[in-house]
Formats: C-alpha cells, structure tokens, sequence
C-alpha cells in the first residue's frame, strides 16, 4: 500500500503541477493511513494462526506446522476475508498504480514540451523520467513477487481439486511465499540505488572557491584613505575566484 500513495504522488506533480502540494497534515494523515490499515486487516489472521501437531508417518516423533486454522463452518466467512485482502492489498494498488503510470509516460515520452527546449529543462525531463521508469520497475517488480502467491492462494481456497495434497505441493508454496516476501527487498534496494545515483558527490573542482578580496581606494579631493567593497575575480587552477 506504500507505492500507492507514492504514484499518486508522482501523478500530481507531474500532470497536474499548478495545483497546490500536500499540506504536512493530509500527508501525516495519508501515512497513518497506510500504517494502521495494514494492522487492522491483519487482526483475524493474526487471531486464527495457531500451531498444529502432526503425527509423522512411521515414525514416533510429531511435526508441528503453523498456519491459519479456520473452523469448517466459516469457510464462507474465511473466503471473503481473503478476497478482502486480494482486493485492497494487490488488485486495488495495481489498478492505481498501472492508471497514474500510464498517464506519466504519455505524458513524459510522447507530449512534445512546448517553447524553447534549454539544457537545463532537458536535464530535469530527463530525470523525471529516470524516476518514472523506477517507478515502473518497482511496479513491475511489485506484480511478479506477489501475483504468484494470490494466484496459487486463489487455486487451493476455491479450487482445491487443482492443486495436490502432496510434499511438492508444500515446498512450492514455501518458494512462493518466499518470493513475495522478497519484495521488501527489492523495492528497498531499487529506491536506495536511485537515490545514491541522483546525489552523486561532485567533484571538487566544480566546487568555486569564492574569496572577497577588499581594495583600498585614495580620493584625490579629499585626500583620505576609503575601503570599497569592489572585489576582484582571480582564476586559480581553472576555477574562477572571486
């Protein structure tokens, strides 16, 4: 739910960037937002997790398995919690994201900017979109982690019969389920990687050394000694001094 509000974001400035930005409030009212509704919606999984003891085949000892144990009776009750989730944690992000992404790139790649093009308009497209297609990629990255654990979710809740009951069938939800927590991850090393490389240290000779060298001044009428402020530009090693 955290690259929602970051592609709305995006949408705002860049298509619609008269309007007035975000005020501190609604933002921290956004971030609180995207916090506390995760920790809701995880309230019944959370109540239903529970630790079951399994009898090993030809053997004495018992293996314990951790997962959501629903009672028989509120099987309808469990798929629309999950539908829920499916809903408002990938569907409803995706959709929105996918929107504002859309409108981005026609707007970024295939919008002529009217007027003069100078150096430094291009520059800041240029960045914009090297952002954009961050973005993209994060979405991207976003879908190909998490739709392999709705889809296979999906497949054992409402389709049982598809799916076997075997060991294979355990280890692949595991990969899985690895895969989608992965994500974390990526999005953190994609956004670090952008950042490092958009606030590269300069080197030190762009950096001008300004010194303010103050001249003495002799008024021939009045005869006395006056201190002006004038300053004198020396060039040293290349770089201008002033």
């Amino acid at each position: 739910m955290v690259l929602t509000p970051l592609s709305v974001c995006r949408y705002m400035v860049i298509l619609h960037p008269l309007k007035p930005r975000m005020k501190q409030q609604t933002a921290c009212c956004v971030v609180l937002t995207v916090w506390i509704v995760p920790v809701f919606i995880s309230i019944p999984s959370a109540y239903m997790a529970s630790e079951t003891t399994y009898p090993r085949v030809g053997a004495d000892t018992h293996k314990t398995f951790c997962a959501q144990i629903w009672p028989v009776d509120q099987q309808v009750l469990y798929r629309s919690y999950f539908l829920l989730i499916f809903a408002l944690e990938f569907m409803g992000p995706v959709t929105v994201m996918v929107v504002c992404y859309i409108q981005i790139s026609r707007e970024l790649w295939f919008k002529d900017v009217p007027g003069f093009q100078t150096e430094q308009i291009r520059k800041r497209l240029q960045r914009r979109r090297r952002t954009v297609v961050m973005l993209i990629l994060v979405l991207v990255a976003y879908v190909l982690c998490w739709a392999p654990y709705y889809a296979f979710t999906l497949l054992r809740d409402f389709y049982p019969s598809l799916i076997s009951r075997d060991r294979n069938s355990l280890v692949a939800f595991y990969i899985i389920e690895c895969l989608a927590m992965s994500n974390g991850v990526i999005n953190t090393l994609c956004f670090v990687s952008v950042r490092n490389h958009s606030k590269r240290p300069r080197r030190t000779g762009r950096f001008p050394l300004r010194l303010v060298s103050y001249v003495s001044a002799r008024s021939v009428e009045e005869g006395d000694a006056r201190t002006s402020s004038l300053r004198e530009t020396v060039d040293v090693e290349g770089t201008r001094v002033r």
